[in-house]
């Protein structure tokens, strides 16, 4: 799964959102700088390791389902956890969590940076997802608490803008470094901008969070976790092991069961991480079904682009993070449009 830009709903959320503490003129610059650059560590990094993949293939001696773990433990951890992180935030602070997935993100990125095995890498790259899965909705959230609604479409513009230029940046920066130095600074520049994150958190950015808040929904977050990773599982393997293989088999049917019982429990529970009653709308199913089919396409095929541009075609890392700009950018300008 590659992270492209910003999730289609961000900005129905926030507008919708109420704002619980409007903060003073002089600290909104620093809320947008903060809620930006944190947003911005995650998002570029699910469009900068597409370019660095050829070369982590040669550095760590990697086969291809296991590049394919590194882009995915990363993915599988961020969308399972998402709604949890959100949760959390709402029940023991916005500020409070939002902090604690930049130093998680930061950490992982250290560990992805020093990793000596591709085994270690893809283990790294997975604690990345969770701190992601802390930060990513904290940001929308503290946006959401910081600004008033006449002030919070600006914010929103502001936010999506720049963090869409740095999604377009990333690869391009990353080829670069990758030339000059290594892939693995690509997850160190993540370091200095953690500890700005965390400074300018602290120092100007208000707590917040919810009066009322429901129970985690922990069951539900550990069954899609166990069907996502497993039915994945199941099928990276598959590439190579083949799909009447025993591993292949069980994890396919792990992972089938595990998002069956994720259904079951979200049926059942009062406060379900996944309300099922969203399905009832044909436009909410349909539109979920396209986005499915969609960045299930562009992911296939901007997992392989870099490997051939890079090793068929002959281009420069640096070369090859230029090559996705023009998708980003029409991306970028086209997608606000349509949304409207």
């Amino acid at each position: 799964m590659t992270h492209i830009t910003k999730q289609p709903c961000d900005d129905g959320v926030m507008q919708s959102a109420p704002s619980y503490q409007s903060c003073s003129r002089w600290a909104k610059p620093w809320v947008l700088t903060a809620t930006i650059l944190g947003s911005s560590m995650a998002m570029v990094d699910g469009t900068v390791v597409n370019v660095a993949l050829p070369a982590i293939q040669s550095s760590l001696n990697a086969n291809s389902a296991q590049l394919q773990w590194v882009v995915e433990a990363y993915a599988l951890f961020l969308a399972a956890l998402i709604l949890v992180g959100g949760s959390l935030g709402d029940r023991y602070g916005r500020r409070r969590i939002f902090a604690i997935g930049v130093v998680l993100f930061a950490l992982a990125s250290m560990g992805c940076g020093v990793a000596a095995t591709i085994q270690q890498l893809i283990m790294a790259r997975a604690v990345q997802g969770i701190g992601g899965a802390l930060l990513v909705p904290g940001s929308l959230a503290i946006i959401s608490a910081s600004f008033d609604q006449f002030e919070r479409g600006r914010a929103i513009g502001t936010w999506s803008g720049f963090t869409s230029i740095t999604s377009a940046i990333g690869p391009l920066l990353g080829g670069w470094l990758i030339e000059s130095a290594s892939w693995r600074w690509i997850f160190f520049l993540n370091l200095p901008i953690a500890v700005v994150v965390v400074i300018i958190l602290f120092r100007w950015v208000s707590e917040s969070r919810s009066a009322q808040t429901p129970p985690l929904d922990w069951i539900g977050a550990l069954l899609a976790t166990i069907g996502l990773g497993a039915t994945i599982y199941g099928l990276i393997e598959a590439s190579h092991l083949g799909l009447a293989h025993p591993t292949v088999i069980m994890a396919l049917i792990l992972g089938i069961a595990g998002l069956i019982a994720f259904v079951g429990v979200e049926a059942r529970s009062r406060y379900p991480m996944m309300p099922l009653s969203l399905f009832q709308s044909r436009t909410f199913g349909g539109a979920n079904l396209l986005t499915l089919l969609l960045y299930a396409a562009l992911s296939g095929a901007l997992f392989f682009l870099p490997f051939n541009l890079i090793q068929v075609q002959g281009y420069s890392a640096t070369a090859a993070g230029a090559a996705f700009l023009p998708f980003i950018l029409l991306m970028f300008v086209l997608s606000r449009w349509s949304g409207g």
